[in-house]
């Protein structure tokens, strides 16, 4: 299900914000947090992967990354830059800690062979839309918002809070991020996750 890059951005991202949720607590607490969010991560991917099954698509997960740094074509760097390793930290410390950034991962997505011959029924096309790969992102949010949903019925609050982290940074939509490709491939469906996902960020607030 997971080649040897995915496996490693997932490691890697795992271990970058392991590192700055337990930099909000306690140091030898690394091991608990990173364990919560590797979890919320793979709750995250195996929703999208299923999904892209079904859609006769595969999905590659990788760090998020961007090059263009500004609206000007020539305003980029050589190289993409890794900014979902980087950021995470970055707003820790400006922030003195308020803020833990989960948005880090993203994906690409390709068809299958196999789809280029289904014209009939659930394809009109062999070209993958805006809305199936909205979709394969949407159901990804979705659920960290239900597995968020049940940590906090059964008491694990944190587990609760790291998933809907993982929904709320991951619906802003920005450069490659889920929410970008929700938001361009159906904006009720984007205005309907990001309204429950409020809902679940004030309850947290006030509640746990």
């Amino acid at each position: 299900m997971l080649n040897k890059k995915e496996i490693v951005s997932i490691i890697a991202v795992t271990i970058v914000l392991g590192f700055v949720l337990m930099l909000s607590t306690d140091t030898k607490l690394f091991f608990y947090f990173a364990g919560l969010v590797l979890l919320a991560i793979m709750i995250n991917v195996i929703a999208k992967k299923a999904v892209a099954e079904y859609l006769d698509t595969t999905i590659e997960v990788k760090i998020w990354e961007i090059k263009q740094f500004w609206y000007k074509k020539h305003w980029h760097t050589k190289k993409p830059f890794a900014i979902g390793i980087i950021l995470p930290i970055l707003l820790k410390v400006i922030t003195a800690g308020v803020i833990s950034w989960f948005a880090c991962l993203t994906y690409d997505v390709k068809a299958k062979i196999g789809r280029a011959a289904k014209r009939h029924g659930l394809y009109a096309f062999s070209d993958i839309s805006e809305a199936q790969i909205g979709a394969i992102a949407a159901v990804g949010i979705g659920a960290n918002i239900i597995f968020a949903i049940i940590g906090y019925l059964l008491g694990y609050y944190e587990f609760a809070k790291i998933n809907l982290g993982f929904a709320f940074y991951n619906l802003i939509p920005i450069s490659n991020l889920d929410g970008n490709k929700i938001f361009f491939g159906s904006l009720v469906l984007w205005n309907f996750l990001a309204a429950i996902v409020l809902i679940g960020v004030l309850i947290t607030f006030l509640v746990i």
